[in-house]
């Protein structure tokens, strides 16, 4: 719903209704959960988005005939097509962010994730203002970079028909932008800083746990469909055994 102003309207507690900007970010909602999913949609509307909210997968696909969304917020459980099957679903046409939540806390449901695409995981309970900046966070990083020549110089490494600005967390491939994940970003961030050098895994963990670690190793699997040729044969992106990775590049 939107006034002559253009400002969108969400549904808030009782008959109250949230103004948002009709250019604000609009975020797809998806929980069986109709108390959580409500308390959600009013929270991102009261901080500046707009909002549709699903109960299941097949709700959200629908809905998404009509709208075009800039992040998903989506559960993991639900009956029927989990969240898990709904995200995969989702990447086969599109990289639009997904944040992921979740009542489990079992390390193989955030692999799972990752290995799907998703952007993010935040596991339930969880503060609403945690939500809100991760969401944030992850739409940030995916907003299309500056065209080439409109920002100011930064260092670039070169990899095959890549460029990756460190400064930015920029890649691209000719003039195309290529999008990456928050956590891709940071670790090619990290591997690009130290070009040519062996990076141990648990520099790229950022903590050295040990599922940190295995996340690790699904980022990079994800980054190589990104910018190998061959990702089964890795050229540019390769491993060191016993130690951890090396990028292959020029500055």
């Amino acid at each position: 719903m939107t006034d002559a102003q253009g400002v969108g309207t969400v549904p808030a507690a009782g008959d109250a209704r949230i103004e948002v900007p009709d250019h604000a970010p609009h975020v797809l909602v998806v929980d069986d959960d109709r108390r959580l999913r409500d308390l959600i949609s009013k929270y991102l509307a009261e901080n500046g988005f707009r909002v549709t909210a699903a109960a299941s997968a097949a709700e959200a696909r629908a809905k998404s005939e009509h709208f075009v969304f800039d992040a998903l917020v989506l559960d993991v459980m639900m009956p029927g097509e989990t969240g898990f099957a709904y995200a995969r679903a989702v990447r086969e046409t599109s990289d639009t962010p997904i944040l992921m939540l979740t009542a489990r806390t079992d390390a193989q449901d955030r692999i799972t994730g990752l290995e799907i695409g998703a952007d993010d995981y935040l596991s339930k309970p969880f503060e609403p203002r945690e939500l809100v900046l991760r969401l944030g966070n992850i739409l940030k990083r995916a907003a299309p970079a500056a065209p080439a020549g409109e920002a100011a110089p930064g260092e670039e490494i070169r990899f095959g028909p890549f460029v990756f600005r460190l400064d930015r967390g920029d890649l691209r491939r000719g003039d195309e932008a290529v999008r990456l994940t928050e956590r891709e970003r940071e670790i090619l961030t990290i591997l690009g800083g130290r070009v040519n050098e062996n990076v141990p895994r648990e520099d790229l963990s950022g903590a050295g746990a040990a599922l940190n670690e295995r996340t690790v190793d699904v980022q990079i699997n994800r980054l190589r469909r990104k910018i190998e040729v061959d990702p089964a044969n890795p050229l540019v992106l390769q491993t060191v055994r016993g130690v951890g990775y090396r990028l292959v590049a020029e500055r």
